[in-house]
C-alpha cells in the first residue's frame, strides 16, 4: 500500500525536481522546452543510440525511488522516424531487481529471470496511412504524425503474468533518445484522461477505481474535441483473458468508455511469439489483481 505521500498519485517529475538536476540526472542532449499544442514545458531527449543520451530518476544507481503505485503512468510522444527506448527497474517482494523494458527497436519479446523486453507499436493520427500499418502491430521507427500517449502500465499484473513475481516497487526510470515526455505519475487508481470530472461525480465510476486524469497530468482538449481522437491511450497488460502479450501497443477503448458498451467485444487477436508460448507453460499460478480502491459507501 503506497505511503500517505505517494496518495491518491505521485507527479514524479513535479516531486523529485527534474528540472533541478540534483536528484535526476541526464546525459547528451536532452532539453526542458515548451510544447505549442501541450502548452506545457516537456522534456526532449534525443541522440544516435540510447547509452548517449537520457534522463534517468533517481540520481544514482545505488538509490531507489521506493514508489509503490500500482499503476506508472508515462506521457510522451516519440520523435517521428526515430527508435526510442525506456528502462524501468522494479523490485519484487523477494527484493529481486527486474528490468523492464520496452522500445520500438525490438523486434519480438524476450525475457529471462531478471528482464523483460517489450516491443513497442507507435500509433499515428487516426485514419491515416501510418496508422494501417500501426494496427497490423509493425514495430519500427515512430511515424512522422506519432501521437502524445498516455502509457498506463501495471507493474504488479506484469511481474504476475511474465515472471510470476509479486511487485513491491518502482526502483529506477530511465528515459532514453528519442522522445518527448511530459511527465510521469504512479497511482493505486486507475486514471481515464476521457472522464471529466464532472462525470466522475454523477457516476459510480470511482466505486470501481476509475478516476479521472489530474488536471496536472492532462493533455488539453479544444472544446468540440474528443480526447481519444486526438491522443492515444494505452493500458499494459490489456484488460481481457490473462494471456502474455508479447507487445505493446494501441489495442482497445479506455475503462470509462469500454463500461459504456451495451456488450462486450471479443478480445482481439493476439499473436504470440514462440517465446511468449514457452512462457506460458512456465507459469503455474497467476496473482489475482489487488483491490485499487476502497468499495463505496452508498
Amino acid at each position: 500500500v503506497p505511503a500517505a505521500w505517494q496518495r491518491p498519485y505521485l507527479n514524479i517529475f513535479k516531486h523529485f525536481r527534474v528540472e533541478e538536476w540534483k536528484r535526476s540526472a541526464k546525459e547528451g542532449d536532452v532539453a526542458a522546452l515548451t510544447d505549442t499544442r501541450l502548452k506545457a514545458t516537456v522534456y526532449r531527449i534525443r541522440g544516435s543510440n540510447p547509452a548517449s543520451s537520457y534522463l534517468q530518476l533517481p540520481r544514482a544507481g545505488s538509490q531507489s525511488l521506493g514508489l509503490t503505485g500500482r499503476y506508472l503512468y508515462l506521457l510522451f510522444r516519440p520523435l517521428p522516424r526515430k527508435h526510442f527506448l525506456v528502462h524501468l527497474d522494479v523490485t519484487t517482494e523477494e527484493n529481486q531487481v527486474v528490468r523492464i523494458s520496452f522500445s520500438n527497436l525490438f523486434k519480438e519479446f524476450k525475457s529471462t529471470a531478471t528482464w523483460l523486453q517489450f516491443p513497442f507499436v507507435c500509433g499515428a493520427a487516426k485514419d491515416s496511412v501510418c496508422d494501417s500499418v500501426s494496427r497490423r502491430g509493425a514495430s519500427g521507427a515512430a511515424p512522422a504524425d506519432a501521437r502524445w500517449t498516455c502509457l498506463v502500465l501495471d507493474l504488479p499484473s506484469i511481474l504476475s503474468l511474465y515472471l510470476n513475481r509479486r511487485y513491491s516497487h518502482l526502483r529506477a526510470v530511465k528515459l532514453c533518445c528519442n522522445l518527448l515526455v511530459k511527465n510521469l505519475c504512479t497511482s493505486d487508481l486507475l486514471f481515464d484522461p476521457g472522464v471529466t470530472f464532472s462525470e466522475a461525480r454523477h457516476t459510480d465510476l470511482a466505486c470501481r477505481g476509475i478516476a479521472p486524469m489530474p488536471r496536472e497530468m492532462a493533455f488539453p482538449v479544444p472544446k468540440g474535441e474528443n480526447w481519444h481522437d486526438l491522443y492515444d491511450y494505452i493500458r499494459f497488460p490489456p484488460e481481457g483473458p490473462k494471456l502474455p502479450y508479447d507487445s505493446i501497443q494501441r489495442s482497445c477503448p479506455s475503462p470509462a468508455a469500454a463500461s459504456k458498451e451495451p456488450a462486450r467485444q471479443p478480445p482481439p487477436t493476439v499473436t504470440l511469439t514462440r517465446a511468449v508460448c514457452d512462457r506460458l507453460s512456465l507459469i503455474h499460478h497467476i496473482a489475482s489483481p489487488r483491490a485499487v480502491s476502497a468499495p463505496c459507501r452508498r
